[in-house]
């Protein structure tokens, strides 16, 4: 029978730049209120977003200079190697490894595009060995965090006795636009920060939690409502439906799916652990479970205090749940663009 997969450490890191909410809505009302007519009526999500500071890889008078594809993409590799060393070192030191003996690691970006990628980019500062395989993944957006968990718990399962480090990096803000004046940029900037989480997997050791299972669900029909449109600009951000009522009606039958194709039911979750994408989102959550009010008080603080940093906020919210206490099964979740959903069910070790 194979040997189960142990999550050994996990670490966050955030770039040097904190910003306040307050001052991120005086800015944005200086630059869009005069330039577009439905402006104050938006305006009240910087108040109900639920978010009170966040971290950007550039300090805030930045995002108001004219910004194209070539300051975007310098900021992305600079700010995003400088994270990823970051959040690497520090979960390799809470692992006990040491970098040259990392066998893979799968590094989850979808916030700017890096060719080499960012692990090659900090593989000799942070000391890989040259024979490390890279895995880089793009695209999964929001839920890439679990779905690289997923992953990297496969490949360590594959391998006894490899090291595999995950990193998810994501540079939200680089995608903050002042010359796109529509509903979804105005709350891409309400809601967005940057940050980074890396996790150690190995096989055969004590952890912090066993990798039980993992699963995904894709909707139909659905690829409007969350990813990038690309123009000679940089990115801009896709949020063509209301994801909050989307995730209320859909979250729960899409679940209860993915358990049954493992044996499980609701009733054998002692945690749901979700990806905190907006407040809104996380209401939407805890009545789709029947979760009280409150119930997801991890994600609300996550959300306050560091904003949707996309890929690396579910592993932000996994570190608060192990650091207070890991129940017995968590299913940690996210959704993101597809419309898909990813899930990884950890016990906690005896």
């Amino acid at each position: 029978m194979p040997q189960s997969v142990k999550l050994v450490s996990i670490a966050t890191a955030v770039p040097p730049y904190g910003i306040e909410q307050r001052d991120v809505a005086t800015a944005i009302r200086n630059g869009f209120s005069a330039r577009y007519a439905g402006f104050e009526r938006l305006f009240a999500v910087f108040e109900r977003s639920g978010i009170l500071k966040r971290y950007a890889v550039c300090p805030l008078e930045w995002y108001f200079e004219p910004l194209g594809w070539p300051e975007r993409s310098q900021a992305y590799i600079e700010g995003g190697v400088q994270l990823f060393i970051d959040a690497a070192t520090k979960a390799l030191k809470n692992a006990g490894v040491r970098a040259d003996e990392v066998d893979t690691v799968v590094t989850i970006s979808s916030t700017g595009i890096a060719t080499p990628s960012l692990d090659a980019r900090a593989s000799v500062r942070i000391g890989f060995r040259d024979d490390i395989e890279r895995i880089p993944v793009f695209g999964l957006g929001c839920a890439g965090g679990v779905s690289g968990l997923s992953i990297a718990s496969r490949l360590a399962q594959s391998r006894p006795g490899s090291v595999v480090l995950l990193v998810a990096i994501e540079l939200c803000t680089l995608a903050f636009r002042l010359d796109v004046l529509t509903k979804a940029n105005i709350v891409a900037t309400a809601l967005f920060g940057d940050g980074a989480a890396a996790c150690v997997l190995r096989v055969g050791v004590t952890g912090l939690a066993e990798i039980e299972m993992s699963g995904q669900h894709i909707w139909p029909e659905t690829l409007d409502i969350m990813g990038w449109t690309v123009d000679p600009q940089g990115f801009g951000v896709i949020f063509d439906r209301d994801i909050p009522p989307f995730a209320e009606a859909n979250m729960a039958p899409a679940l209860t799916n993915i358990l049954a194709r493992n044996n499980l039911e609701f009733e054998d979750i002692d945690r749901f652990a979700f990806h905190p994408g907006g407040a809104k989102v996380v209401q939407a959550l805890e009545r789709a479970f029947s979760l009280g009010y409150g119930t997801l008080d991890q994600e609300r603080a996550i959300l306050c205090e560091y904003g949707n940093m996309s890929a690396p906020t579910a592993l932000f919210v996994l570190e608060r749940i192990i650091q207070s206490g890991l129940p017995q099964r968590t299913l940690l979740t996210a959704m993101g663009p597809g419309f898909t959903v990813s899930c990884v069910s950890l016990k906690a070790v005896a």
